[in-house]
């Protein structure tokens, strides 16, 4: 056992079973005679339950996420290149993160912890933040955060301002000695095509800005759009489960209904077997005491025919002395 392995197997759990699985994990280093690596596993965190949704979509859809990721490769490339072809990538990140928001939430809820509206936003910032930052890609890819990321700014770290149309605003050489021989702060000399950066204040020039604004409101529409249409996927879903539940409770009631008119049948026969039960038993008592009557009918009969016999010997020994 490595600590990669180690982690991925934790995080991959449910988050009730994580310290559980990591006192497991930490013996069997142990055991082995790592301590170091014992530690190591033992200083894991739980994960927050939008860290354990991405790590999910890590293990349950990771083409789709892949998918995502590749196109953050593309948005960096593009961003370090000039800007070309961004509207198109952008486009392709919004649907492929909608995309993996829905599945995020289902397999959440598939495995008996949906996702509240907070934690919904943290698994889109951590793949928003996954398209602009290589280490937080590689951390996803993973499976094994255990924290939310989230990227504050649209401009990737590191990248420049993206050039309007992709196309470098830089002057030509000749033009701007013509207009004052040296290049002033705002276009010092570079390669042909380089994309300016943000001033050295740190603030982008005014168009930059505003374009930087756009972006933003761009990406917060599409964020409202998303949070309404998750609430509406999840108001249909609690409408489903509603109806599912009254169909359910019908059925149930139609159910207890039927068992009941078995029951009254039930009943209704054992009193019918029992009260034929009842007259069989009057018949069995009134046949015992008609044996009865005509045993005591034979014995009586018995009796007057020995009386008879005893009789008739006397009447015949008299004659036979006479």
């Amino acid at each position: 056992m490595d600590f990669s392995n180690a982690a991925r197997e934790l995080y991959g759990v449910d988050p009730d079973e994580f310290v559980e699985t990591r006192t497991r994990l930490v013996r069997e280093a142990k055991k082995a005679g790592d301590a170091a690596l014992a530690k190591r596993i033992g200083g894991l965190r739980r994960p927050t339950v939008s860290a354990w949704a991405v790590n999910l979509l890590a293990r349950a859809a990771a083409g789709d996420l892949g998918r995502l990721l590749d196109v953050g490769d593309e948005l960096r490339a593009a961003w370090g290149a000039g800007g070309g072809g961004l509207g198109e990538l952008e486009g392709r990140r919004a649907r492929s993160v909608d995309g993996l928001l829905r599945e995020a939430e289902s397999l959440a809820a598939g495995a008996g912890h949906p996702l509240r509206d907070q934690a919904l936003r943290e698994v889109e910032d951590t793949l928003q933040a996954a398209t602009v930052d290589a280490e937080v890609a590689a951390e996803v890819r993973a499976g094994t955060l255990a924290r939310p990321r989230s990227h504050t700014g649209f401009v990737p770290a590191g990248f420049p301002v993206a050039p309007e149309g992709g196309e470098p605003r830089t002057r030509p050489k000749k033009e701007r000695e013509e207009k004052g021989g040296k290049a002033g702060a705002k276009d010092k000399p570079g390669e042909a095509g380089k994309p300016r950066r943000r001033a050295e204040s740190g603030r982008p020039s005014g168009r930059a800005a505003e374009r930087d604004r756009t972006a933003r409101d761009r990406t917060a529409r599409d964020r409202t759009a998303r949070d309404g249409a998750a609430r509406a996927r999840r108001a249909a879903a609690l409408r489903e489960r509603a109806a599912e539940a009254e169909r359910a409770l019908a059925e149930r009631e139609a159910e207890a209904a039927s068992a009941r008119d078995a029951a009254d049948r039930a009943s209704a026969e054992v009193g019918r077997l029992r009260h034929e039960l009842d007259r069989a038993a009057a018949a069995r008592d009134a046949a015992v005491r008609k044996a009865e009557r005509a045993g005591q009918a034979r014995d009586r009969a018995d009796d007057a025919a020995r009386r008879a016999r005893r009789k008739a010997a006397d009447a015949g020994g008299d004659a036979r002395g006479r």
